[in-house]
C-alpha cells in the first residue's frame, strides 16, 4: 500500500531546526492551505486549513536555511495519524473550542517565493531534495 499526500501553501512561522540525539537533523514548520468558495446562500467563504511539517536530514538543513514566515512552499509526504486516534490530533484552544492538527512527514519541499519575497530561490528553484533546479514548466499546476 502506498499513501503520499501534496500541499501547497505559506509558511505561518519560521521554521525550527533541532537535533536528534543521533545528530541527525529535523526542521519543522506549520504550512497554511487556503480554500475559497461560495456556499449555497451565496456567502463567500474563506477556509484555512493548517498542516504541521517535519523534514529530516539535509532537507531539514535547506528548509531552515531558506525558508521564513510567509515563504510559498509545495509538500510532498505522508499524512502521519495520532497513534492513539488514527486521526488527526485533537486538541483544546484556550477559548475552550476544539481543533485539529494535520501533520506530515515531508519527503520532498520545494521553495515557491521569488528572491523578492524573502530571500528564498524563485519559481522552480533548488528541489532540496535532490538538489536539482527544474523550470516552471514542470510545475503540475
Amino acid at each position: 500500500m502506498f499513501q503520499t499526500i501534496i500541499i501547497a501553501g505559506n509558511l505561518g512561522r519560521d521554521p525550527e531546526m533541532r537535533y536528534t540525539p543521533s545528530g541527525q537533523a529535523v526542521t519543522s514548520f506549520n504550512v497554511a492551505t487556503n480554500r475559497n468558495y461560495t456556499d449555497s446562500n451565496g456567502q463567500q467563504v474563506k477556509e484555512t486549513t493548517w498542516f504541521r511539517v517535519s523534514v529530516w536530514g539535509k532537507q531539514a538543513e535547506s528548509t531552515h536555511n531558506y525558508l521564513k514566515k510567509g515563504s510559498k512552499v509545495i509538500v510532498e509526504g505522508r499524512l502521519v495519524s495520532d497513534p492513539a486516534t488514527g486521526g488527526p490530533r485533537i486538541f483544546k484552544r484556550s477559548d475552550g473550542s476544539s481543533g485539529a492538527s494535520f501533520e506530515i512527514s515531508a519527503t520532498n519541499v520545494r521553495f515557491l517565493s521569488s528572491r523578492t519575497e524573502g530571500g528564498e530561490p524563485a519559481i522552480g528553484g533548488e528541489d532540496i531534495e535532490t538538489g536539482a533546479t527544474s523550470a516552471e514548466d514542470d510545475l503540475p499546476f
